[in-house]
Formats: C-alpha cells, structure tokens, sequence
C-alpha cells in the first residue's frame, strides 16, 4: 500500500505526494527550496561554477595586461625600469589591503554582492586605462593609482568565493567547485597570454585593457541579469552597518578562534603556499632565459599552465570522489596537501638540478600542476573549520601570504646575486613549503571551531 507524504516542512505546506515520486528530481527541488536549504541545486551549482570560472579568468586577464604592455607603455611614455617598477608594484600593495576586509564584508552580506560589484568596478578602471593614459600630462601617477585601485578591488575576489562556497555548496562537492574556479587563474593567464600579445601586436597596447575591461563588464551585465536577485546586486548601507558592528561578545568568539591550533594551521599552510607560488611565478621566467639562453618564451610561459588547468580540475574531482567513498574528511585535505606541497616540492627540487632544457619545462609543469592540488586541500578546509567566517579567516592568510612573496621574492634574488646559482632559489622555495606542510600535517583538522554567534 503506497504511504504519502504531507505536512509542513519548516513553516511551507507540502502536497499530499505519493512515497514512490519522492526520487522525482522536480519534487526534491521543490523540497530542498521548502525547507529553506541554503545550498544551491545540482543544476545551479554547475551553473555558478562555470560563471565563476569565467569571472576569475577574467580577472587575471585584466591583472595580466599591465605586465603585457609593460614594455610597450614604457616606449610610448618614455618611462624607464625604475618607473615601469612602480606602475608594476602598485597592483600588489592595493591588493593587500582588501583582502581581510573582502573576506569579512563577504561572510556578513554575501560573497556573490562582493564578487559582482568589485568586478563591474575594476572591469571599468580596466577599460578606462588607456583613456585616462593619454588624457593626463601625468600618466605615471594616474595609470599606477588606477592600477592600486585595481588592486584594492581585485584582492576581496578570492576571500568571497571562499565566503560563497562556505554557505553555498555542500562539503562533499566543495573541492571539485574550488579546483575548477581556480583553475580560471591559469586559464586567465593563457587567455591573455595568447589573445593579449596578438591585440598588442596588431592594435596596440590600448586593445589589450579594452578586450579584459569590456568583456569583464559583459560578464558582470549578464551574472546580474541571469543570476542575481536585485537585493543580490547591492550593498546597502544596513549591510555595512552589521558587517562593522562589533559587539563586546564577538570580541571575546574571535579571540577564542584564533587561540584554536587548526586555524593556524591553515593560515600557516596558506601563507606558505601563496608566498612559494608568487616566488616562482616571479623568477621562473627569468631562470628559463639564463639558464637556456635558446629557449623559446612561449614554451615555458604557456606548458605549465596547459598542465595545470585539468590537474586542478582532477584534483577536485578526486577529492570529492573520497569524500562519497567514506574517507575522512581531515584525512582528505592532508592527502590533497602532501601531494600540492610535498611531491611538487620534489619536481622544484629536480628543476633546480637539471641541465637539459626538455626536461626542465617537464619538471616544472609537474610541479605547477601538483601545487594545484592546494585548492582541494587548505582552500577547502578553511570552510570546514569555520563555514560563518571563512572568507575572513582566507582574507587574513591570503593577505600573510602576499606580503611574505614580497619578501620571498627579494630575498631570492639577494640569494641568486650572492651565490651565483639559482639553486639556492629554488631551496628557499621548497624549506618554506616543507614547513608549512608539516605544521598542517600536525595540527589540521576538519571540525568546525567557529561559534554562531560570533556576530561581527
């Protein structure tokens, strides 16, 4: 005799449905939406994620464009190295700068209002550079502040996709959403590192910030249309209001926080990760042209990032596959860090040590497609651990991380200088990210720390 199911389900009256059509995929949506569950539908959650992988291939598209016509610019202005340095720089000191505050704003009033309205802002300072370049007597000052600016806006991008996936997807599907997204850093750079040198080439430097600013307004016009609600697409002054209300009590829950090991533990590993990551990326080009004087730019600038986007993405799916078959979720995140800081360490090691330019590009594509795993390892555990403030808590290691490449970067080439051997580098590299991966080892955890009542 078939039973039926009636009722309410947390305030919504239910139809009268037979048990058998309970499989119905129509029918769970309509439930899943009934009960107030905050996490989006299987179709919805493949929908934001390739919009999401848009958005964030854009962005480094936009971020690329200032090294791309660096040199270009500098001709046309006559700026020298030293100037050129300083519109370059500007970028990173603005990006510093937001990304705690990114991450906080995002867990309070939602990371998709953040994302939507710091891209529609930095896509317009990107389609606005050349038009404020050549209507100024001054375009040093004004293209690097456009260029801090920039910064500012594009460093809340990463903490509110963390803050986003936090409440949005379910645990089990949170690594395979993470690696994909950020697989769009790679895809950005490829993108503007082929689209953008034959804009340069063929239509000058000013195309190159035209093609990333307007496709990037394009992409903010349509995630408002398609996606939004309209209370989606605003921060209102109530919101800022209860993202910076302190209360005596919140106070005392995040002190509390921060006195939890695990939590260091993955600001500690983050902070390794992004610094070591920022390192190469600065002097890997450099190493390739002095060290294989007869190599070919675009093999090593573009190889890599080939191997990197589907090791990403299989990261993910990897992840997750063992998180259904049972494995512990702790269990998972350190798997995915041994194999992001510990085996790719051993692929830094091999490219600092090998002679043979082939298997130097081999070496370093395993290497930049293994720190890929990352995303399904500390980026995922930051929402395990506190869901309510994981964008905040991303925001503050993003923010150590950036500041530490700095001093990584210069201290690589004070020890390149004075050793005469990229070695060196390379071993920096590779000590920092071997100690991040045994405090992680150590002290991660997968239970959540956060309280719900911190309400800051």
């Amino acid at each position: 005799m078939a039973s039926s199911l009636g009722g309410k389900i947390a305030g919504y009256q239910t139809a009268q449905v037979p048990a058998g059509d309970l499989q119905h995929p129509l029918l769970l949506e309509r439930l899943r939406r009934s009960s107030r569950d905050t996490f989006w539908s299987r179709l919805e959650s493949r929908v934001w994620t390739v919009t999401l992988l848009v958005g964030t291939c854009l962005l480094y598209c936009a971020r690329s464009s200032m090294p791309i016509c660096a040199v270009t610019m500098s001709e046309d202005f006559g700026w020298n190295k030293r100037q050129s340095g300083v519109v370059l720089s500007s970028f990173f000191w603005g990006y510093c700068l937001t990304q705690v505050l990114g991450g906080h704003l995002s867990d309070k009033v939602g990371g998709e209002k953040v994302i939507f309205l710091s891209a529609l802002t930095w896509g317009l300072i990107t389609a606005m550079t050349p038009l404020v370049a050549h209507l100024t007597t001054v375009p040093l000052i004004l293209v690097s502040l456009l260029r801090f600016l920039m910064g500012l806006l594009q460093g809340v991008h990463f903490p509110a996709l963390v803050s986003l996936f936090s409440h949005r997807v379910r645990e089990t599907e949170r690594a395979f959403t993470c690696s994909t997204v950020g697989s769009g850093s790679q895809l950005g750079t490829l993108v503007m590192g082929g689209a953008g040198s034959l804009l340069l080439e063929w239509y000058g430097w000013e195309s190159v910030f035209y093609f990333a600013g307007f496709l990037t307004l394009l992409w903010g016009y349509c995630l408002s249309t398609y996606l939004l609600k309209e209370k989606e697409r605003i921060v209102t002054v109530e919101d800022l209001g209860k993202c910076f209300a302190v209360s005596s009590q919140a106070n005392g829950q995040w002190k509390k926080l921060f006195w939890k090991a695990p939590v260091w533990a993955v600001i500690l590993a983050q902070l390794c990760v992004a610094s070591t990551a920022f390192t190469i990326f600065s002097w890997m080009p450099t190493f390739f042209k002095e060290r294989f004087p007869e190599s070919k730019g675009w093999v090593f600038n573009v190889v890599p990032w080939l191997f990197a986007i589907p090791a990403g993405i299989l990261s993910g799916l990897l992840s997750d596959h063992l998180m259904t078959r049972g494995y512990q979720t702790v269990w998972v995140r350190k798997l995915m860090q041994i194999v992001g800081m510990g085996f790719s360490s051993v692929f830094i090691f091999c490219l600092a040590h090998s002679s043979s330019y082939h298997y130097a590009v081999a070496f370093a594509s395993v290497a930049l497609a293994l720190q890929t795993f990352n995303h399904s390892g500390i980026t995922v555990n930051v929402q395990d651990l506190a869901p309510t403030c994981a964008g905040f808590l991303f925001g503050v290691a993003n923010t150590g991380g950036a500041l530490l490449g700095v001093v990584l970067v210069y201290l690589s080439g004070y020890l390149i200088e004075t050793t005469g051997s990229w070695s060196s580098m390379f071993h920096l590299v590779i000590v920092v990210n071997l100690m991040g991966l045994v405090v992680f080892l150590e002290f991660a955890r997968s239970e959540r720390v956060d309280a719900e009542t911190i309400h800051v």
